[in-house]
């Protein structure tokens, strides 16, 4: 996930950034740029966040291009349409211009569960982060139990695809929806976070950096709860605050 390089006489780890193309049955879909590893999640959690798949997937390294494209069994669940995707590790999913060309159609989510504020706001502590540890270039998201156990993490040098590996994940284990568990990311909240957050059905949403206004609509409108500046001991609930018992 990093590589070394010289700089002023000294030797420095930086994270690495690299083209993922994600095909299904073949044909290219999208091109991302992504921290190398979890690449299967990464196409999963991708296709599910955009409403392509409703479960996991086949999905595996092609002999082409080793390293750096993943296929994916179909068929997809709807028609992406004429629109082609390509993605970067700064704005996820850009040049769609207008909002219904990026939500994704979700169930409201259901009620709970509750967690205390103090929890909600020593999430970001408990993510494990060793590549930002070695780097300083990625973003983390993690995926908690309702008692705060981290279940697992991902890194990578774009949050919306560090989100797209742990929903991949998610995925794969059988977890999603998301009922009754928490997702907490490293930076801000955009309204792609939510969204993806939303599909994946996780009631509760938490940042260490502050949300959008978009991020704050779409987290109302579906029922999740979202904080945001999750640090020393402290947090901001947005919406849905019934969630966070003080």
């Amino acid at each position: 996930m990093y590589t070394t390089i010289e700089h002023d006489g000294v030797d420095d780890q930086v994270a690495i950034e690299d083209p993922l193309e994600i095909r299904v049955d073949g044909s290219p879909l999208v091109v991302t740029m992504r921290t190398p590893g979890n690449d299967e999640e990464l196409a999963l959690g991708f296709l599910y966040g955009e409403g392509l798949i409703d479960a996991a997937r086949p999905a595996g390294p092609t002999a082409d291009f080793a390293g750096n494209t993943v296929e994916v069994e179909g068929p997809l669940t709807r028609d992406p349409g004429a629109r082609s995707f390509y993605t970067t590790s700064s704005c996820g999913v850009c040049g769609k211009g207008a909002l219904e060309e990026v939500a994704v159609v979700s169930a409201p989510l259901p009620d709970g569960p509750e967690i205390s504020r103090a929890l909600a706001a020593s999430l970001p502590s408990r993510l494990d982060q060793p590549a930002f540890t070695r780097t300083g270039g990625v973003h983390a998201t993690g995926l908690f139990s309702a008692q705060g156990t981290l279940l697992f993490s991902r890194e990578d040098v774009g949050r919306h695809n560090a989100m797209d590996k742990v929903i991949g994940r998610a995925l794969l284990d059988g977890l999603v929806p998301l009922a009754g568990r928490l997702l907490c990311v490293s930076g801000r909240l955009s309204f792609e976070l939510v969204q993806k957050a939303a599909v994946a059905g996780a009631p509760i949403l938490i940042g260490v950096g502050a949300p959008s206004s978009l991020a704050i609509e779409l987290a109302a409108d579906r029922g999740m709860t979202l904080c945001g500046f999750a640090r020393r001991g402290s947090v901001n609930v947005y919406t849905r605050p019934e969630r966070i018992l003080d």
